[in-house]
């Protein structure tokens, strides 16, 4: 059966990483990657746009042999896999978020954090009663406060140790959403971003770069940090595993990322 029996309606292909494209043991199926494959063999590109920043990324897009544009850090930065190079970055205001974390703390009680420092070798540090998803994930950690903020961020992680992760995203979001933009992005990953940034944001800066605009493109994701990149793109696809604030908004629900939910979709396109 040929994947390439008709024309590939969509010019870009936008995918999640985590609960998405990857399976729950970090690798992509060979099923997804010749789907993938095939769809930018039929005229389509191929951008990972992931909560993630480059320094927990590269790896994955070198191993998938990926050399196009990834949007990192929740579209915080443009990165260029095949030149190894950061094209844009934005960094969160330390002021500002130090005053919302007082702010947070003010209304449910002392948070565990962690913090995503800004650049291609930018180390993640974690906190005192952070918890950290187990892996391969390299990350430092610091008892001192002070060492939190003496470098630039791209964001801080919050967790609380009784709050579920959407009932803090929703204490903090109306707390100080006029400060800093707050998601949730995974079991255990609440994150404070700088104000206006989302995934859309960065796909819309990497898609410009290729000549390509929303009405080009298609999205696969799973967590609620995925909406702003589902508002963006004119078609969304949600993973059956999804959060139901995505599936909620979604064009379309797949098969999990564990079943192969992209190439399900992707293989039902070029097919026609």
């Amino acid at each position: 059966m040929s994947l390439r029996s008709a024309p590939f309606p969509y010019k870009l292909v936008a995918t999640d990483l985590d609960g998405t494209l990857l399976r729950s043991d970090e690798t992509v199926s060979a099923r997804t990657r010749d789907a993938l494959a095939a769809a930018t063999a039929a005229g389509a590109a191929h951008i990972v746009v992931t909560g993630r920043a480059v320094p927990w990324t590269r790896h994955i897009l070198d191993d998938l042999g990926y050399e196009g544009l990834a949007v990192c850090g929740q579209g915080a930065q443009v990165y260029h896999a095949g030149e190894h190079r950061l094209l844009t970055s934005v960094t969160l205001d330390r002021q500002l978020a130090g005053l919302a974390l007082s702010k947070i703390e003010a209304e449910v009680g002392p948070l565990a954090l962690a913090a995503s420092r800004d650049g291609l070798q930018g180390a993640v540090l974690v906190g005192p009663g952070y918890q950290v998803q187990e892996g391969p994930l390299p990350y430092v950690p610091f008892k001192d406060p002070a060492d939190l903020w003496s470098a630039p961020l791209n964001k801080v992680y919050i967790q609380h140790p009784e709050l579920s992760d959407d009932a803090l995203a929703q204490v903090a979001r109306q707390t100080v959403g006029s400060l800093v933009d707050v998601v949730m992005a995974g079991p255990g990953v609440v994150e404070m971003l700088p104000l206006g940034l989302s995934k859309a944001t960065g796909l819309s800066l990497a898609a410009r770069r290729l000549g390509l605009k929303a009405s080009d493109t298609i999205a696969f994701g799973d967590m609620p940090n995925d909406i702003p990149m589902f508002g963006w793109a004119t078609h969304g696809v949600a993973m059956a595993n999804a959060h139901d604030e995505l599936k909620a908004v979604a064009h379309e629900i797949t098969a999990s990322n564990e079943n192969d939910g992209i190439a399900v979709v992707l293989e039902q396109l070029l097919q026609g």
